[in-house]
Protein backbone atom coordinates (compact mmCIF):
# COMPACT_ATOMS: atom_id res chain seq x y z
CA UNK A 1 0.00 0.00 0.00
CA UNK A 2 2.50 2.35 0.69
CA UNK A 3 4.44 1.69 -2.04
CA UNK A 4 1.21 2.60 -4.39
CA UNK A 5 0.90 5.76 -2.80
CA UNK A 6 4.82 6.36 -3.30
CA UNK A 7 4.59 5.91 -6.96
CA UNK A 8 1.22 8.05 -7.22
CA UNK A 9 2.83 11.33 -5.16
CA UNK A 10 5.94 10.39 -8.37
CA UNK A 11 3.26 10.70 -10.81
CA UNK A 12 1.42 13.98 -9.55
CA UNK A 13 5.16 15.48 -9.12
CA UNK A 14 6.17 14.74 -12.78
CA UNK A 15 2.83 15.88 -13.92
CA UNK A 16 3.33 19.31 -12.19
CA UNK A 17 6.70 19.65 -13.63
CA UNK A 18 5.64 18.95 -17.07
CA UNK A 19 2.29 21.61 -16.68
CA UNK A 20 4.12 24.81 -16.77
CA UNK A 21 2.31 27.89 -17.99
CA UNK A 22 1.30 28.08 -21.56
CA UNK A 23 -0.12 30.26 -24.15
CA UNK A 24 -2.30 28.74 -27.08
CA UNK A 25 -3.13 29.69 -30.34
CA UNK A 26 -5.51 28.18 -32.42
CA UNK A 27 -8.15 28.29 -35.35
CA UNK A 28 -8.98 27.64 -38.63
CA UNK A 29 -7.27 28.89 -41.87
CA UNK A 30 -9.69 27.75 -44.93
CA UNK A 31 -8.94 26.69 -48.35
CA UNK A 32 -5.11 25.79 -47.34
CA UNK A 33 -5.37 22.04 -47.98
CA UNK A 34 -2.11 20.66 -48.01
CA UNK A 35 -0.30 23.69 -47.02
CA UNK A 36 2.13 23.89 -44.43
CA UNK A 37 1.33 26.42 -41.06
CA UNK A 38 4.42 27.50 -39.38
CA UNK A 39 4.16 29.83 -35.57
CA UNK A 40 7.29 31.14 -35.42
CA UNK A 41 8.74 34.31 -32.70
CA UNK A 42 9.19 37.31 -33.70
CA UNK A 43 12.52 38.26 -31.40
CA UNK A 44 14.99 41.15 -31.20
CA UNK A 45 17.61 38.39 -32.93
CA UNK A 46 15.04 37.76 -36.03
CA UNK A 47 12.50 34.92 -36.46
CA UNK A 48 12.97 31.55 -34.92
CA UNK A 49 10.63 28.57 -35.89
CA UNK A 50 8.73 27.19 -33.32
CA UNK A 51 6.16 24.41 -34.69
CA UNK A 52 4.49 23.70 -37.89
CA UNK A 53 1.65 21.89 -38.91
CA UNK A 54 0.55 20.40 -42.55
CA UNK A 55 -3.09 21.58 -42.67
CA UNK A 56 -6.20 19.36 -43.44
CA UNK A 57 -9.29 20.05 -45.29
CA UNK A 58 -11.45 21.78 -42.69
CA UNK A 59 -7.71 23.50 -41.71
CA UNK A 60 -7.93 23.45 -38.00
CA UNK A 61 -5.15 24.07 -36.10
CA UNK A 62 -3.64 24.38 -32.30
CA UNK A 63 -0.32 24.98 -30.93
CA UNK A 64 1.13 25.65 -27.58
CA UNK A 65 4.02 28.35 -26.54
CA UNK A 66 5.97 28.63 -23.04
CA UNK A 67 4.19 31.78 -21.38
CA UNK A 68 6.34 34.59 -21.90
CA UNK A 69 7.47 36.49 -18.83
CA UNK A 70 7.23 39.96 -20.86
CA UNK A 71 4.68 40.50 -23.95
CA UNK A 72 5.82 38.78 -27.25
CA UNK A 73 5.57 39.23 -30.32
CA UNK A 74 4.88 35.73 -32.87
CA UNK A 75 3.31 35.18 -35.98
CA UNK A 76 1.54 32.71 -38.25
CA UNK A 77 2.99 31.86 -42.01
CA UNK A 78 1.45 29.89 -44.81
CA UNK A 79 4.00 30.45 -47.84
CA UNK A 80 5.07 33.94 -47.57
CA UNK A 81 2.09 35.38 -46.35
CA UNK A 82 1.74 36.15 -42.40
CA UNK A 83 -0.41 37.24 -39.82
CA UNK A 84 1.39 39.30 -37.10
CA UNK A 85 0.08 38.70 -32.98
CA UNK A 86 1.14 39.23 -29.67
CA UNK A 87 0.67 37.24 -26.12
CA UNK A 88 0.82 38.42 -22.54
CA UNK A 89 0.67 35.64 -20.86
CA UNK A 90 -1.23 32.21 -20.81
CA UNK A 91 -4.46 33.74 -23.43
CA UNK A 92 -5.53 31.45 -25.82
CA UNK A 93 -5.66 33.68 -29.07
CA UNK A 94 -8.08 32.43 -32.10
CA UNK A 95 -7.29 33.04 -35.40
CA UNK A 96 -9.79 32.70 -38.58
CA UNK A 97 -8.10 33.51 -42.13
CA UNK A 98 -8.74 31.90 -45.46
CA UNK A 99 -5.22 31.34 -47.55
CA UNK A 100 -6.11 34.30 -49.98
CA UNK A 101 -6.75 36.68 -48.04
CA UNK A 102 -4.53 35.00 -45.25
CA UNK A 103 -2.68 38.30 -43.84
CA UNK A 104 -5.36 40.89 -44.68
CA UNK A 105 -8.96 39.15 -44.30
CA UNK A 106 -8.50 37.15 -41.07
CA UNK A 107 -10.03 37.60 -37.58
CA UNK A 108 -8.45 37.56 -34.06
CA UNK A 109 -10.09 36.57 -30.51
CA UNK A 110 -8.84 36.51 -27.22
CA UNK A 111 -5.80 38.99 -27.42
CA UNK A 112 -7.20 42.91 -27.09
CA UNK A 113 -3.47 43.82 -28.45
CA UNK A 114 -3.53 41.21 -31.58
CA UNK A 115 -6.92 43.29 -32.57
CA UNK A 116 -4.90 46.56 -32.52
CA UNK A 117 -1.86 44.77 -34.47
CA UNK A 118 -4.11 43.34 -37.22
CA UNK A 119 -5.42 46.99 -37.36
CA UNK A 120 -1.86 48.55 -37.96
CA UNK A 121 -1.11 46.08 -40.60
CA UNK A 122 -4.02 46.67 -42.47
CA UNK A 123 -3.10 50.53 -42.13
CA UNK A 124 0.20 50.02 -42.96
CA UNK A 125 -0.33 47.69 -45.96
CA UNK A 126 -2.79 50.66 -47.15
CA UNK A 127 -0.13 53.16 -46.70
CA UNK A 128 2.37 51.06 -48.80
CA UNK A 129 -0.09 50.63 -51.47
CA UNK A 130 -0.37 54.50 -51.51
CA UNK A 131 2.99 54.93 -51.56
CA UNK A 132 3.58 52.35 -54.84
CA UNK A 133 0.86 54.47 -56.26
CA UNK A 134 2.61 57.48 -55.98
CA UNK A 135 5.56 56.34 -57.14
CA UNK A 136 4.25 54.49 -60.30
CA UNK A 137 2.07 57.69 -61.07
CA UNK A 138 5.87 59.59 -61.18
CA UNK A 139 7.65 56.96 -62.66
CA UNK A 140 4.81 57.16 -65.37
CA UNK A 141 5.05 61.18 -65.58
CA UNK A 142 1.39 61.39 -64.62
CA UNK A 143 2.35 63.69 -61.54
CA UNK A 144 5.10 65.89 -61.54
CA UNK A 145 8.12 65.66 -59.04
CA UNK A 146 6.98 68.01 -56.86
CA UNK A 147 3.62 66.90 -56.69
CA UNK A 148 5.00 63.23 -55.94
CA UNK A 149 7.17 64.91 -52.66
CA UNK A 150 4.15 66.84 -51.35
CA UNK A 151 1.86 63.92 -51.40
CA UNK A 152 4.06 61.62 -49.81
CA UNK A 153 5.32 64.02 -46.84
CA UNK A 154 1.77 64.52 -46.75
CA UNK A 155 0.80 60.92 -46.68
CA UNK A 156 3.78 60.16 -44.00
CA UNK A 157 2.31 62.91 -41.75
CA UNK A 158 -1.20 61.62 -41.87
CA UNK A 159 -0.18 58.26 -41.14
CA UNK A 160 2.17 59.09 -38.54
CA UNK A 161 -0.02 61.44 -36.09
CA UNK A 162 -2.95 58.96 -36.38
CA UNK A 163 -0.99 56.05 -35.27
CA UNK A 164 0.83 58.17 -32.32
CA UNK A 165 -2.05 59.64 -30.78
CA UNK A 166 -4.20 56.39 -31.21
CA UNK A 167 -1.99 53.80 -31.12
CA UNK A 168 1.14 55.13 -29.13
CA UNK A 169 0.35 57.77 -27.13
CA UNK A 170 -3.07 56.29 -25.74
CA UNK A 171 -1.23 52.96 -24.51
CA UNK A 172 2.07 52.97 -24.49
CA UNK A 173 2.41 50.37 -22.04
CA UNK A 174 0.78 47.82 -24.54
CA UNK A 175 2.20 45.71 -27.24
CA UNK A 176 0.26 47.26 -29.54
CA UNK A 177 2.48 49.97 -29.05
CA UNK A 178 5.77 48.66 -29.69
CA UNK A 179 4.56 46.36 -32.76
CA UNK A 180 3.59 50.40 -34.51
CA UNK A 181 7.01 52.02 -33.47
CA UNK A 182 8.72 49.04 -35.90
CA UNK A 183 6.61 49.24 -38.83
CA UNK A 184 8.27 49.78 -42.39
CA UNK A 185 7.48 51.32 -45.77
CA UNK A 186 9.73 50.51 -48.57
CA UNK A 187 11.49 48.28 -45.46
CA UNK A 188 12.31 51.45 -43.67
CA UNK A 189 11.21 52.13 -39.90
CA UNK A 190 8.24 54.71 -40.30
CA UNK A 191 9.31 56.70 -37.13
CA UNK A 192 12.93 57.10 -36.83
CA UNK A 193 14.54 56.73 -33.82
CA UNK A 194 17.60 58.15 -34.32
CA UNK A 195 17.17 61.04 -36.06
CA UNK A 196 14.26 62.52 -35.67
CA UNK A 197 13.42 63.85 -31.86
CA UNK A 198 9.52 63.58 -32.76
CA UNK A 199 9.89 60.21 -33.35
CA UNK A 200 12.29 59.73 -30.23
CA UNK A 201 9.13 60.93 -28.16
CA UNK A 202 7.07 57.70 -29.04
CA UNK A 203 9.74 55.43 -28.66
CA UNK A 204 10.44 56.72 -24.99
CA UNK A 205 7.41 57.09 -24.12
CA UNK A 206 6.73 53.23 -24.69
CA UNK A 207 10.09 52.17 -23.04
CA UNK A 208 9.14 54.12 -19.82
CA UNK A 209 5.88 52.49 -19.87
CA UNK A 210 7.91 48.89 -20.20
CA UNK A 211 10.47 49.51 -18.59
CA UNK A 212 7.92 50.49 -15.12
CA UNK A 213 6.14 46.96 -15.73
CA UNK A 214 8.86 44.93 -17.17
CA UNK A 215 11.98 46.12 -15.71
CA UNK A 216 13.80 43.05 -16.52
CA UNK A 217 12.90 42.06 -20.28
CA UNK A 218 15.19 42.66 -23.48
CA UNK A 219 12.51 44.90 -25.09
CA UNK A 220 12.66 47.02 -22.48
CA UNK A 221 16.22 47.90 -22.15
CA UNK A 222 16.64 47.31 -26.19
CA UNK A 223 13.88 50.16 -26.82
CA UNK A 224 16.10 51.78 -23.85
CA UNK A 225 18.91 52.09 -25.58
CA UNK A 226 17.19 53.09 -29.07
CA UNK A 227 16.06 56.19 -27.00
CA UNK A 228 19.27 56.87 -25.26
CA UNK A 229 21.17 56.46 -28.78
CA UNK A 230 18.34 58.78 -30.90
CA UNK A 231 18.83 61.34 -28.10
CA UNK A 232 21.99 61.64 -27.82
CA UNK A 233 22.31 61.93 -31.81
CA UNK A 234 19.95 64.69 -31.82
CA UNK A 235 20.85 66.79 -28.60
CA UNK A 236 21.61 70.43 -29.12
CA UNK A 237 25.20 71.58 -29.36
CA UNK A 238 26.34 73.84 -27.34
CA UNK A 239 26.65 77.31 -27.69
CA UNK A 240 29.94 78.08 -29.83
CA UNK A 241 31.95 81.20 -31.35
CA UNK A 242 29.81 81.97 -34.50
CA UNK A 243 32.88 80.74 -37.38
CA UNK A 244 33.02 78.71 -40.25
CA UNK A 245 33.86 75.42 -40.30
CA UNK A 246 36.90 73.80 -42.21
CA UNK A 247 33.83 71.98 -44.02
CA UNK A 248 31.81 74.89 -44.58
CA UNK A 249 33.26 77.33 -46.55
CA UNK A 250 32.05 80.40 -48.47
CA UNK A 251 32.75 80.56 -52.19
CA UNK A 252 33.82 84.03 -54.10
CA UNK A 253 30.57 83.50 -56.34
CA UNK A 254 28.74 83.11 -52.72
CA UNK A 255 27.34 79.88 -52.40
CA UNK A 256 28.13 77.90 -49.34
CA UNK A 257 31.02 75.44 -50.46
CA UNK A 258 30.84 71.64 -48.85
CA UNK A 259 33.56 69.94 -47.85
CA UNK A 260 32.86 65.92 -46.50
CA UNK A 261 34.06 62.60 -47.31
CA UNK A 262 32.62 60.51 -49.40
CA UNK A 263 32.71 56.34 -48.54
CA UNK A 264 35.88 56.05 -49.39
CA UNK A 265 37.04 58.31 -47.15
CA UNK A 266 37.83 61.39 -50.33
CA UNK A 267 36.85 64.98 -49.40
CA UNK A 268 34.45 65.97 -52.00
CA UNK A 269 33.40 69.65 -52.50
CA UNK A 270 30.80 70.65 -53.64
CA UNK A 271 32.99 73.88 -55.53
CA UNK A 272 34.49 71.45 -57.23
CA UNK A 273 31.10 70.67 -59.40
CA UNK A 274 31.46 74.29 -60.80
CA UNK A 275 30.67 73.83 -64.26
CA UNK A 276 27.77 71.46 -63.44
CA UNK A 277 24.23 72.10 -62.56
CA UNK A 278 23.95 70.38 -59.20
CA UNK A 279 20.96 69.19 -57.31
CA UNK A 280 22.42 69.48 -53.76
CA UNK A 281 20.25 67.01 -51.56
CA UNK A 282 19.96 67.17 -47.95
CA UNK A 283 18.72 63.61 -46.42
CA UNK A 284 18.66 60.24 -44.48
CA UNK A 285 18.81 56.97 -45.94
CA UNK A 286 16.88 55.38 -42.54
CA UNK A 287 13.54 56.89 -43.41
CA UNK A 288 10.47 55.57 -44.82
CA UNK A 289 10.38 57.93 -47.55
CA UNK A 290 14.13 57.86 -48.63
CA UNK A 291 13.55 54.83 -51.10
CA UNK A 292 10.38 56.91 -53.00
CA UNK A 293 13.40 60.33 -52.80
CA UNK A 294 16.24 57.97 -54.48
CA UNK A 295 14.22 56.76 -57.52
CA UNK A 296 13.03 60.36 -57.71
CA UNK A 297 16.52 61.58 -58.15
CA UNK A 298 17.63 58.38 -59.85
CA UNK A 299 15.45 59.42 -62.92
CA UNK A 300 16.62 62.92 -63.10
CA UNK A 301 20.20 61.64 -63.41
CA UNK A 302 19.75 59.17 -65.37
CA UNK A 303 17.52 61.30 -68.10
CA UNK A 304 20.24 64.17 -67.55
CA UNK A 305 23.57 63.47 -66.40
CA UNK A 306 24.84 63.09 -69.63
CA UNK A 307 24.24 66.81 -70.28
CA UNK A 308 26.07 68.01 -67.25
CA UNK A 309 23.47 67.18 -64.11
CA UNK A 310 25.06 66.10 -61.37
CA UNK A 311 23.83 65.28 -57.56
CA UNK A 312 25.47 66.04 -54.40
CA UNK A 313 24.00 64.10 -51.64
CA UNK A 314 24.69 64.86 -48.01
CA UNK A 315 23.83 62.11 -45.49
CA UNK A 316 22.75 62.87 -42.08
CA UNK A 317 22.39 59.25 -40.93
CA UNK A 318 23.58 58.51 -37.26
CA UNK A 319 24.47 54.83 -38.51
CA UNK A 320 27.63 55.15 -40.72
CA UNK A 321 27.37 51.44 -41.36
CA UNK A 322 23.87 51.55 -42.71
CA UNK A 323 24.70 54.92 -45.58
CA UNK A 324 27.72 52.90 -46.74
CA UNK A 325 25.48 49.88 -47.35
CA UNK A 326 22.43 51.46 -48.76
CA UNK A 327 24.19 54.23 -50.93
CA UNK A 328 26.95 51.76 -52.34
CA UNK A 329 25.62 51.32 -55.74
CA UNK A 330 24.40 55.14 -56.48
CA UNK A 331 25.59 56.62 -59.22
CA UNK A 332 26.48 60.29 -57.45
CA UNK A 333 28.44 61.85 -54.96
CA UNK A 334 27.50 60.55 -51.56
CA UNK A 335 28.76 61.96 -48.57
CA UNK A 336 28.14 61.94 -44.81
CA UNK A 337 28.07 64.53 -41.66
CA UNK A 338 28.43 62.95 -38.50
CA UNK A 339 26.71 65.36 -36.70
CA UNK A 340 23.42 64.54 -38.49
CA UNK A 341 20.67 66.88 -38.12
CA UNK A 342 23.13 69.56 -35.99
CA UNK A 343 25.37 69.61 -38.99
CA UNK A 344 26.77 73.24 -39.38
CA UNK A 345 26.28 72.73 -42.52
CA UNK A 346 22.51 72.28 -42.21
CA UNK A 347 22.13 75.48 -39.86
CA UNK A 348 23.84 77.59 -42.90
CA UNK A 349 21.12 75.93 -45.27
CA UNK A 350 18.59 76.33 -42.77
CA UNK A 351 17.42 72.84 -43.86
CA UNK A 352 14.32 72.26 -41.97
CA UNK A 353 12.69 69.23 -43.07
CA UNK A 354 14.48 66.02 -44.55
CA UNK A 355 14.56 65.12 -47.47
CA UNK A 356 15.46 68.86 -48.42
CA UNK A 357 17.21 70.09 -52.00
CA UNK A 358 18.32 72.59 -54.25
CA UNK A 359 19.64 73.53 -57.43
CA UNK A 360 23.29 74.69 -57.92
CA UNK A 361 24.02 76.47 -61.68
CA UNK A 362 27.04 75.81 -63.54
CA UNK A 363 28.73 78.59 -62.13
CA UNK A 364 28.16 77.48 -58.50
CA UNK A 365 25.24 79.93 -57.70
CA UNK A 366 22.38 79.02 -55.66
CA UNK A 367 19.13 78.83 -57.86
CA UNK A 368 16.53 77.64 -55.55
CA UNK A 369 15.46 75.67 -52.94
CA UNK A 370 13.38 72.94 -53.63
CA UNK A 371 9.74 73.89 -52.16
CA UNK A 372 10.02 76.69 -54.42
CA UNK A 373 10.71 74.75 -57.24
CA UNK A 374 7.07 73.80 -59.13
CA UNK A 375 8.93 71.46 -61.69
CA UNK A 376 12.01 70.28 -60.95
CA UNK A 377 12.24 68.66 -64.28
CA UNK A 378 11.41 71.67 -65.81
CA UNK A 379 14.00 73.99 -64.10
CA UNK A 380 16.83 71.29 -64.11
CA UNK A 381 16.57 71.55 -68.31
CA UNK A 382 16.44 75.58 -68.38
CA UNK A 383 19.58 75.40 -66.46
CA UNK A 384 21.33 72.85 -68.80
Amino acid sequence: MRKICMMALVAVALGACNSEPKFKVEGAVTGADGKMLYLEASALEGIVPLDSVELGSSGGFSFEGARPESPEFYRLRVDDKVINFSVDSTETVRVRAGYGDFATGYTVEGSANSEKIRELSLKQLQLQNRVNELSQEMQAHRIGIDVFQDSLAALMKRYKDEVKIRYIFAAPNTAAAYFALFQKVNDYLIFDPLNSRDDIKCFAAVATSLNNYYPHADRSKNLYNIVIKGMKNTRTPQQQTVELPEEVQVAETGVIDISLRDMKGNVRKLTELKGKVVILDFTVYQSAVSASHNYMLRDLYDKYASRGLEIYQVSLDADEHYWKTTAGNLPWVCVRDANGVYSSVVTFYNVQNLPTLFLVNRDNELEARGEAIKDLDAAIRKLL
